[in-house]
């Protein structure tokens, strides 16, 4: 539930806030298949090719991080660290892009590829780690599931069993914090422009380390009491 919340929180964010510096959609890939489709059909090659980059680059972040989960162990602990920390760095170079845009050109197409192929990494972490039951870079999935699950609560007259109610919960909370992250990269973009990047760069880091910090933390509270109690 957590893990879902935040990313949901972070790729509704990245999802407004690219829209808003690179006029693409930067956490899904159906609308790109649709352009790619009238692209070509009408002979521009060039826009096609980078439409073909983009739905690629999703692609290949999502096997990345589907192998790497694999060959580490689904069930290992820090298991989504490395995918998250690449993430990270991804978010981090999009942030800082004000800082150098004048020494360095990098054209909105190229911030949108690695945007796309950071959201393909997530978007495949979760979703092995879930066993295909969460996604968190685009809604279409969570409304049909959350659709199933209210024609099901209907059924039972709504009286309501305890995996039923989580499955409600859950995809309502991803689709609140997915909006809830576009509201704020849509306000902080028109703030502070590439540097609010930072904004979803933190809560992945929150996420990648949270376990470590909690771990840590309990093991300092536990030799606390212990000292207390002699």
């Amino acid at each position: 539930m957590k893990l879902a919340i935040l990313l949901s929180l972070t790729a509704g964010f990245v999802n407004a806030a690219g829209l808003l510096a690179c006029a693409v959609l930067t956490t899904n890939v159906t609308g790109h298949a649709a352009l790619l489709a009238i692209d070509l059909e009408a002979g521009n090659m060039d826009v096609a090719f980078t439409i073909l980059q983009w739905l690629l680059l999703f692609l290949a972040g999502a096997t990345f991080s589907s192998w790497y989960i694999g060959w580490m162990g689904k069930y290992k602990r820090y298991v989504y660290t490395v995918p998250l920390l690449i993430e990270f760095s991804i978010l981090c170079l999009v942030a800082t892009h004000g800082w150098w845009e004048k020494e360095i050109v990098v054209s909105p197409a190229s911030i949108a590829s690695g945007l796309l192929f950071a959201m393909g990494m997530q978007n495949a972490l979760v979703t092995v780690i879930s066993r295909a039951v969460v996604r968190t870079t685009h809604l279409t999935g969570i409304l049909t599931d959350l659709g199933i699950a209210l024609a099901e609560t209907v059924h039972r007259k709504f009286k309501l069993n305890k995996s039923l109610k989580e499955q409600l919960v859950l995809r309502v909370n991803i689709i609140l914090f997915f909006l809830a992250g576009g509201i704020a990269g849509a306000f902080f973009f028109r703030l502070w422009a590439y540097e609010s990047f930072f904004i979803p760069s933190g809560i992945i880091v929150t996420i990648t380390f949270y376990d470590a910090f909690k771990m840590r933390y309990r093991q300092a509270t536990h030799r606390l009491f212990s000292k207390t109690a002699q």
